[in-house]
């Protein structure tokens, strides 16, 4: 088989088929047909189908697609669920609650006008309105890097080689990546996209900027029985079984059809290394709060995906020549809300917008369109997340209650319009501490009926890798995980991980090795994150591997 790369041209190449991709797609196909001329627009995902990989819990503002397409209701978009009432609980102990009134509670998690959905079907919708106006969507084509040019300026994308063994060597069905040329190359890989980490650091995006933070979520969809649904029912919390030096929060959603999905948000910001995330999430289950939703009923799905929750103060310029960074692979999500698809999809509009119109004044492509930084600052996406600019960086200084008053205060009566700006300067992998100075966690075992183990629970996500192919997890330096993680944080890895990918195991003659299960890998990106050695790269599988979501 030649190694010569077949090569495909197209004005606009979008790298990930998710909420601001999909929106910037169809975008740039409406801004043409209205001009009555053509812009050619292709888009790459990595998962077996448009939607497999897209996991958010997830209340969904509609303020962007209202934009996007006014006439959503009549196209039949799945958003089925209005929510009828808001809860708020403060847990104090495995038994014990308080319920917050809702006059207390920031105004930014009111749900008035909102919809219960699952992101995975909207996203499936948007991928059907895209290929309605004619842009090309291929998935399971993993784009694995930039093309990048001798002058700098990125001018598309490479995909993944098929047919490499996981030695490295050519099978017989090797075939080389494409590559996908374009004027401009728009990054919507979500969360810690492998390749937007990447132009970060080459094009220093993120010079001036506090560091990026993140949470880890845990997700698990649920079918309850009819007496307990309640349809439009949003339940959100927070405290046990986290604290302010391991924060986080939760979420309980009724959807349509006896379905409720329930998760954990855990902040990467944690400080114990015993700490593991999937964990927390099981023993939350039984608290009485979340458990009368689901007893008697039955877990269909998990999964589990790092959220970019930096805000502004951590927002990278997204501009670069020949393309951008959109939605959260920049960090557009409003963690005040915790809402990031309808923020993603207004930042992939602006980029279309931009895109589009340099395109139809002739452009050549290549440039740095500057010109998208004055539009987003012109939006209601920017003052939205300058709003809540302080919220994180709240909860992080002043703990769950003091900073949650403090955001009350700041949402609620001033409207996030206030003349001070709070910092938090600490990158995520920084702040765990020596496995010496922390408390050992002991976790209770899964009862098989609230509460499950990770193997059981990666084989509801539907997670499938080639097994002869190279691992997608890349150590930097492979004596760390036993030489350094393991004395000074009791090597992190095992816990942090929500699928059981890293482990600690004899090496046979009685010393012990890091093993790396890249199989049960579900994308979430947190080792990436959180190794405090930062010695773990995720990279792109071979397209179409990884989890199969469904409708999460």
């Amino acid at each position: 088989m030649s190694e010569e790369r077949d090569v495909m041209e197209y004005d606009v190449v979008i790298v990930g088929a998710g909420p601001a991709g999909l929106a910037a797609a169809c975008r740039l196909k409406q801004k043409a047909e209205s001009a009555g001329k053509e812009i050619n627009v292709c888009v790459v995902e990595k998962g077996s189908e448009v939607g497999a990989h897209i996991l958010s819990g997830a209340v969904f503002e509609p303020r962007a697609l209202d934009e996007l397409f006014p006439d959503w209701k009549e196209r039949g978009a799945p958003l089925l669920t209005p929510v009828k009432r808001d809860e708020m609980h403060l847990l104090k102990s495995p038994e014990k609650t308080s319920k917050l009134p809702n006059a207390i509670v920031p105004r930014t998690m009111h749900n008035h006008g909102n919809f219960v959905v699952s992101l995975g079907k909207v996203v499936r919708w948007l991928g059907e309105q895209a290929e309605a106006l004619g842009v090309e969507i291929y998935p399971g084509f993993a784009a694995q890097e930039a093309i990048i040019d001798d002058d700098g300026v990125v001018r598309g994308i490479v995909t993944n080689d098929l047919g490499v063994a996981r030695d490295g060597s050519h099978k017989d069905d090797y075939y080389p990546g494409m590559e996908l040329r374009a004027k401009y190359t728009l990054f919507a890989e979500g969360c810690r996209g492998h390749i937007g980490k990447r132009l970060i650091s080459r094009y220093e995006l993120d010079k001036d900027r506090d560091p990026q933070h993140y949470g880890i979520g845990l997700k698990e969809l649920w079918e309850i029985p009819a007496d307990k649904h309640e349809p439009g029912l949003v339940v959100h919390g927070a405290g046990w079984p986290l604290n302010d030096d391991n924060p986080g929060g939760w979420f309980l959603y009724h959807l349509e059809d006896n379905m409720v999905s329930v998760g954990l948000i855990v902040d990467l910001s944690y400080q114990n290394p015993y700490l593991s995330p999937f964990d927390e999430f099981q023993r939350l289950k039984h608290h009485p709060v979340l458990a009368k939703h689901l007893e008697g009923g039955k877990r269909v799905s998990y999964g589990a995906r790092a959220i970019t929750k930096g805000g502004l103060n951590a927002l990278p310029k997204m501009v670069f020549p020949g393309g951008m960074l959109i939605g959260c692979d920049a960090g557009t999500l409003n963690f005040a809300k915790i809402k990031g698809s309808h923020t993603a999809m207004k930042c992939g509009m602006i980029a279309a917008e931009v895109c589009g119109d340099a395109i139809m004044e002739g452009a050549d492509g290549g440039d740095t369109l500057e010109r998208f930084s004055t539009a987003f600052e012109d939006s209601w996406l920017f003052d939205e997340l300058k709003q809540s600019r302080n919220f994180g960086p709240a909860i992080h200084k002043m703990g769950a209650f003091f900073g949650g008053a403090f955001n009350f205060i700041e949402q609620s009566i001033f409207r996030g319009h206030v003349p001070w700006t709070l910092h938090d300067r600490q990158p995520d992998h920084a702040a765990l501490k020596p496995a010496s100075e922390a408390t050992r966690i002991e976790y209770p075992k899964p009862d098989g009926k609230l509460s499950f183990d990770k193997l059981s629970s990666v084989f509801l996500s539907s997670t499938n890798h080639e097994e002869d192919q190279p691992v997608h997890l890349v150590l930097s330096d492979t004596r760390i995980p036993i030489e350094h993680n393991l004395p000074t944080y009791a090597e992190p890895a095992q816990r942090y991980c929500p699928a059981g990918v890293y482990e600690v195991v004899d090496d046979g003659s009685g010393g012990q090795r890091f093993q790396i299960n890249a199989q049960n890998c579900v994308h979430c990106k947190t080792c990436d994150i959180k190794d405090p050695s930062q010695n773990i790269t995720w990279v792109a599988p071979a397209g179409g591997g990884g989890p199969n979501y469904g409708a999460m």
